[in-house]
């Protein structure tokens, strides 16, 4: 049946209570697939049908276990992951970039990123798909945002390597890289930003459903998803 292709299939996906992630974990949940969102804090806004909320920081290797191993005894698999949990800094040169600023950034950008495939990697079947949201700037470099930019240029690299270690197991790997998207992050570094001009969640959302909804014999490797009037 239509918007039932998914059913029967598990994804979680990390910071999934809000902009881009809440947007994918709601596309997925709309095809018939059995959704875990995770997130720090737990949303004020009910959840849609089919979501499920966990509580999980990926800086805190603990906090992810204990999220893993209520996946491990509710679902017992893992058919869909998506690393979307991300965050960013107030604009700063390199020089006055406080160090703990750069440590939460790589901690929750990149290395959570590893900690949480490395934990979900064990309960994913032949023909799982992993994504990896990360952004434009995993190829470019943004002024006063040297942490974000080393983050996610790191986590490219990280999701090339992986993808090529599960090649044979059948897991396909999949890195987005959007370009400006009408979200919460821009508050904090420009909040007067021309939001009209942005992409939408739900389309960056859309592109993740069809990579995922793809024959299991072909994999879209990476998406650049930028908007049309071009870089703000």
């Amino acid at each position: 049946m239509p918007g039932s292709e998914l059913r029967g299939k598990v994804a979680l996906v990390t910071g999934g209570t809000r902009g881009i992630g809440k947007a994918i974990a709601e596309a997925l949940a709309g095809r018939g697939c059995t959704v875990v969102v995770s997130a720090r804090r737990r949303p004020r806004q009910r959840l849609a049908a089919r979501l499920h909320f966990y509580e999980c920081d990926v800086r805190d290797a603990v906090s992810i276990e204990a999220l893993f191993s209520a996946l491990r005894a509710r679902f017992r698999r893992l058919d869909v992951l998506v690393n979307n949990s991300g965050v960013s800094h107030p604009l700063a040169e390199v020089q006055a970039l406080a160090p703990e600023q750069w440590d939460s950034v790589i901690a929750t950008n990149l290395t959570g990123l590893f900690r949480v495939t490395r934990a979900a990697l064990p309960l994913m079947p032949r023909h799982s798909t992993i994504i990896n949201n990360l952004s434009i700037a995993a190829t470019r470099g943004f002024e006063g945002q040297a942490a974000y930019c080393a983050s996610k240029h790191g986590a490219l690299g990280f999701t090339r390597v992986l993808r090529e270690e599960v090649r044979a197991r059948g897991i396909r790997v999949l890195a987005v890289l959007p370009g400006a998207t009408n979200t919460a992050i821009w508050d904090q570094f420009w909040p007067e930003a021309p939001r009209n001009s942005m992409l939408h969640a739900r389309t960056v959302a859309r592109v993740v459903l069809d990579a995922v909804l793809l024959p299991p014999n072909s994999v879209v490797e990476e998406i650049t998803l930028m908007p049309a009037k071009g870089t703000l």
